[in-house]
């Protein structure tokens, strides 16, 4: 445990700060002393957390198991064709401003959840499929030859061999991904997307510094719990022997 204290030091300040933002209105009246309303009164900040975590979440689940997958064929000898095609869209996917994403994306999908999704992952797979890809390609081919004399298969070799090693780079572009698409997220409030991003739009449409910085806050604090739980994540896998 000792060695998640950092992480979950984080994760409790942002669950005392989201639970407990009514107890500083006289910091954030400092702010606005001449606003009537400092705390945003429009939902629960544990439950913009929740759904703010549930947006980056689902997105990042899809982000890793397409980035991933897509690596992983292209560096097949069947797929290997398919190499610079997938790069390039992965990079084109990051390089499309999310703002964009979410105006093509809101005639078909509609207000809501989903627009930011679509929006998170195609911003996030980037990072992910590049690792993967390093990662993959960076084994050393003595040890692939070592696992194909040893009489294993192309599956049982990347289960058990190259996937294993490849880890800590995979999760080093999971890790960036997830922690930016976690401010990025906040674009979403911007077509309905109950999250943290509310009380920033909110604050910057009125006027209000309070509610902004009450959501950058939260969002700060929340990227700071996730970017060391992935550290720490990597560090143990490493320290394993199995990275």
């Amino acid at each position: 445990m000792a060695a998640w204290r950092a992480p979950l030091a984080w994760l409790a300040c942002l669950l005392l700060l989201a639970a407990g933002m009514a107890w500083l209105e006289p910091l954030f009246r400092w702010f606005q002393p001449d606003t009537r309303q400092v705390i945003y009164p429009h939902a629960d900040f544990l439950t913009l957390l929740g759904r703010h975590l549930l947006v980056v979440g689902v997105a990042a689940l899809l982000a890793v198991v397409i980035g991933v997958g897509a690596a992983v064929l292209v560096t097949r000898p069947a797929g290997r064709d398919f190499l610079p095609l997938v790069a390039q869209a992965a990079s084109m996917g990051q390089t499309f401003p999310p703002v964009a994403v979410l105006a093509l994306a809101v005639p078909v999908l509609g207000f809501g959840t989903w627009p930011i999704i679509v929006a998170l992952l195609l911003y996030g797979l980037l990072p992910i499929v590049r690792n993967t890809l390093a990662g993959l390609q960076g084994i050393d081919p003595s040890v692939l030859e070592a696992a194909r004399g040893m009489g294993m298969g192309g599956v049982q070799q990347l289960l058990q061999v190259e996937l294993p090693l490849a880890v800590p780079v995979i999760l080093a572009g999971i890790r960036t991904s997830v922690t930016i698409n976690i401010a990025t997220a906040a674009l979403g409030a911007t077509v309905g997307a109950s999250n943290l991003g509310a009380p920033i739009i909110s604050g910057i449409v009125n006027g209000n510094t309070a509610y902004v910085l009450q959501g950058a806050l939260l969002i700060g604090l929340l990227a700071l719990a996730v970017d060391s739980a992935f550290e720490r994540l990597q560090r143990r896998w490493i320290s394993s022997g199995i990275g």
